[in-house]
């Protein structure tokens, strides 16, 4: 199946553009944005370079250029319609390749369209692209179940518990919260209590 028969104009018009329809309002979007750039510029760690995978209709690109002047910002795309649109490069989070690591990913509501022999590709791909942080979501089974508009989400999905992520991600970051990950390579000092272990 086509990128373009999947993630094209009908369902970005559906789930992002329509008020009606669209998964979050453009407020909520920008609240959870401000939420993340803020909480890695607390921690102080240093952002030159950001890999947005699954990068959408490119919510994240000016919240990067505001909060970290001068960071190049590298937008990663499945949807040829949105590769067109936008100009962003054409790939997969579980192939997606680059000559070196990032100090930022972004990887938000994107696993949840991949089966799972896809998904652990995806994650080993994000422990190997990232030395800094990772801000990762993905919608869950509990989500689905308990947390999210359903007339509003897409839910043609692989639907996986939420510690089948976080056991794939463990061995390489530490949870901080709010979707945050911090790579065992950041020279980042997180006190106890800030961490999720």
């Amino acid at each position: 199946m086509s990128s373009s028969s999947v993630f094209g104009e009908d369902y970005y018009a559906r789930y992002y553009h329509v008020p009606e329809s669209r998964i979050e309002s453009v407020e909520e979007t920008e609240a959870r944005i401000d939420f993340v750039c803020k909480y890695i510029t607390y921690l102080d760690q240093r952002i030159k370079t950001v890999l947005d995978l699954g990068c959408g209709v490119g919510h994240w690109q000016s919240a990067i250029g505001r909060s970290f002047p001068g960071a190049q910002y590298t937008g990663v795309e499945y949807s040829e319609y949105l590769c067109d649109r936008y100009g962003w490069e054409l790939g997969s989070v579980a192939t997606f390749d680059a000559k070196h690591r990032f100090d930022f990913v972004i990887c938000y509501d994107v696993l949840q369209y991949l089966d799972d022999r896809q998904a652990e590709r995806a994650i080993e791909n994000l422990c190997r692209l990232c030395r800094g942080v990772l801000y990762f979501g993905v919608l869950t089974k509990q989500d689905w179940q308990e947390n999210c508009d359903q007339q509003r989400t897409d839910g043609d999905v692989y639907l996986r518990k939420g510690k089948w992520y976080r056991r794939r991600l463990r061995p390489e970051f530490q949870n901080l919260g709010g979707g945050l990950f911090l790579h065992e390579k950041s020279p980042v000092v997180v006190y106890d209590m800030e961490s999720m272990r």
